[in-house]
């Protein structure tokens, strides 16, 4: 049996517990006082404009109609975040499949998988595990960019087709130098479970370019619940970035960026633990501005994404001798995406277009110790050969238009038009490899998307109303297509019998910006066709699984307030509700969040701040069980929970920021409905007990600025 050992950091500081981390962190930060107040100030010469800000954020506020945008370097709670989907979670709407630590997967609306379009720095980075063990979310460390995006629902066709449920932009700014100089941003974090992170942003450049290293590195130990029971969850990751940017005048900018990145994470929810996420990326863009008074932008990008993951039962826990995998197994797979993007963006007096085109090709491989069931000697995955077993190809064509039709009223629509195909080189499926009927098979589909909307911003008010028509149709995705056992009832398998969804949905809601109060509403109700629901049924070898199309209804909302009590005291509120019908056969849409709600209130006096957040979440009573998706389905009702949660931060200087907080202050046991159930390895008694959360966690957390 091979093994590997835990990646160490210098000083062994994984091993650390949250108050020898307290300790160290203040002597840094003390220290790093020191040589703040002795250092001279920036000059002219020295530019650099970046003030930490003394607040942590508690909600996500919606900036304009249907999307939300923010900074993922700020300091917010619970605990910053270790991947894509635990920032993500934090805004109103969005929730996450749970599985113990980190790696969960993300859901907006109630909708999960492909019907989420989630990019950084505009390419796809895509999981390669047939049950998304490495959603696309897990490759994604939020603090190393430097803007988060979302727009909900159809409401966009620029990024890419089957966005039904929203688009997730996760990006990095060009650097900006007007003389040659530099900056170097950080963060170091300890907390309770042995956390501990470091993150490095620097950047040195002038007026004709720049290089930009990014890096980051993040540990935990498996976490203690409100009932003080372990559930197996600890993580290892790292991430190291490099962009090399040719600025040679205002109007144009030549990026080349590179990446790697790798990890493991333990699941109290899943029979194989995740011991490898290596993640390679390769990108150039070229953008040009200004070409002449209507053809304002030209961007062109190309780019290249590998995923390569391992997973086992034996590295970071033992084999469970009365399971279905009673010896050491392990599967390897990887996807190799490669992608581009050709746009302009035109713009009249009160008209701009974009218009442009897109592609994509994605190989996905795979490799197994399967055989070791019947054979009963182990050899590990890396022994045997890779085998092709499906490829991918996209073709898009898009225009998005805004028109301000007058002085308080706009108008914004647009259209795209996409072939999609999949081909199955699978020569046998099953685990007593039979004959695949659709061996080399390739099918496709062409597929139209578009939507409408009109704002008005009211007059006298700093008011804006809007109500959005839109229509996505989305091709299966590698989940939907390969992963199910079966496909739907006729069909030969789910590759052959798997259809495209098809989601209408209207948008409408209000926005509201004054000087002491911000508040917003949205609402959705939409019908999707052919919607794909997986069913799951018990067999000898685990679960087996039945993709089909079914027709469902959709609707729900969410809504914030954000008020200015005093110059010093400020109080935020955020509701999301998701609600989802099998109307094909009358039951509930299952894998649905229950109803949630967020308060919080915060104290700022000058370089200082205080706040609490008490979020509640109510029951769910509407589930669907044994169905859901590719990762998990409903096994019973959940019970709704409130946790109360407090934090400071206190800006030393410019330079530097110390923040911390305590989660689930009151260590209340409680689990997420959207949860995998614990795995009888780790000695969960049964299929249907979810995984608790964490119970109190302490956290600290040093910003650093130059």
């Amino acid at each position: 049996m091979n093994t590997t050992t835990t990646p160490s950091f210098s000083l062994r500081l994984q091993h650390l517990r949250w108050q020898q981390a307290f300790a160290l962190f203040l002597g840094l930060t003390l220290g790093a006082t020191t040589y703040a107040e002795e250092a001279q100030e920036p000059t002219e010469a020295q530019p650099h404009d970046h003030d930490l800000q003394a607040t942590i954020i508690t909600a996500v506020q919606q900036s304009s109609p249907l999307t939300v945008v923010t900074n993922p370097k700020d300091a917010r709670q619970p605990v910053p975040a270790s991947d894509g989907a635990d920032y993500l979670k934090t805004i109103p709407g969005f929730s996450v499949v749970r599985n113990g630590g980190s790696n969960g997967d993300p859901v907006l609306r109630g909708m999960f998988g492909s019907r989420l379009n989630i990019r950084t720095n505009g390419g796809l980075m895509i999981g390669a595990c047939p049950g998304r063990m490495d959603a696309p979310t897990s490759y994604i460390s939020p603090e190393t960019f430097d803007k988060l995006t979302v727009i909900k629902g159809p409401q966009t066709v620029l990024w890419g087709p089957g966005a039904s449920a929203g688009t997730v932009l996760f990006e990095r700014e060009p650097e900006t130098f007007s003389e040659l100089g530099g900056r170097l941003d950080g963060s170091l974090l300890a907390g309770s479970n042995g956390r501990f992170d470091k993150v490095l942003d620097g950047a040195v450049g002038s007026e004709l370019g720049y290089l930009r290293l990014v890096g980051n590195q993040s540990h935990a130990d498996d976490y203690q619940d409100g009932n003080h029971d372990t559930v197996p969850s600890r993580w290892d990751k790292w991430n190291s970035d490099v962009a090399l940017g040719w600025t040679p005048d205002a109007d144009t900018l030549v990026e080349l960026t590179a990446g790697k990145g790798d990890g493991q994470a333990r699941y109290a929810g899943r029979g194989m633990d995740g011991t490898q996420f290596q993640r390679e990326s390769l990108g150039l863009r070229v953008e040009k501005r200004n070409l002449s008074e209507v053809l304002s932008k030209v961007e062109a990008q190309v780019y290249y994404n590998y995923a390569n993951h391992v997973m086992d039962n034996f590295r970071l826990r033992d084999p469970d001798p009365s399971s279905s995998m009673p010896m050491p197994m392990a599967a390897q797979v990887d996807r190799r995406t490669v992608g581009g993007r050709l746009a302009a963006t035109w713009n009249w007096t009160a008209v701009e277009l974009v218009t442009g085109v897109d592609a994509l090709r994605s190989e996905h491989r795979e490799r197994s110790s399967s055989y070791a069931m019947m054979t009963r000697q182990y050899t590990d995955a890396d022994q045997f050969p890779w085998s092709k077993d499906a490829v991918f190809h996209s073709y898009g064509a898009f225009s998005e238009l805004t028109w301000n039709a007058a002085e308080r009223t706009r108008l914004i629509g647009g259209a795209r038009l996409d072939r999609s195909e999949a081909t199955d080189y699978r020569q046998t499926v099953g685990m007593m490899n039979m004959a695949n009927p659709t061996a080399d098979k390739t099918r496709g589909d062409t597929l139209p998307s578009g939507f409408v909307r009109y704002e008005y911003d009211l007059a006298d008010s700093p008011t804006t109303l809007y109500a959005g028509l839109g229509h996505a149709e989305r091709f299966p995705d590698y989940w939907e297509l390969f992963s199910a056992t079966r496909g739907p009832a006729g069909s030969v398998n789910a590759f052959d019998g798997s259809q495209p969804e098809k989601t209408t949905q209207l948008d409408f809601g209000v926005q509201y910006g004054g000087e002491n109060l911000q508040a917003w509403a949205s609402g959705y109700v939409g019908q999707v066709r052919d919607y794909l629901l997986f069913s799951y049924s018990p067999g000898m070898m685990g679960d087996s699984t039945q993709v089909e199309n079914i027709d469902a209804r959709i609707m729900g909302g969410e809504l914030g307030v954000a008020y200015q009590l005093t110059s010093n005291w400020k109080t935020d509120a955020t509701l999301a509700y998701a609600w989802g019908k099998n109307s094909s056969d009358g039951e509930a849409l299952p894998q649905m969040p229950p109803l949630e709600t967020r308060f919080g209130l915060t104290y700022e006096q000058a370089a200082f701040s205080a706040g609490a957040l008490w979020r509640v979440v109510a029951s769910q009573g509407r589930i669907a069980e044994g169905k859901g998706n590719v990762v998990g389905q409903d096994f019973g009702e959940s019970a709704g929970f409130g946790v109360f949660s407090i934090n400071a931060a206190y800006r030393l200087n410019k330079q530097f920021k110390v923040s911390t907080g305590v989660d689930n202050l009151f260590d209340k046991a409680y689990a997420e409905h959207l949860n995998l159930a614990g795995n009888a390895g780790f000695g969960y008694p049964a299929d249907d007990e979810a995984i608790n959360e964490p119970g109190r966690t302490f956290w600290t957390k040093v910003d650093f600025s130059f």
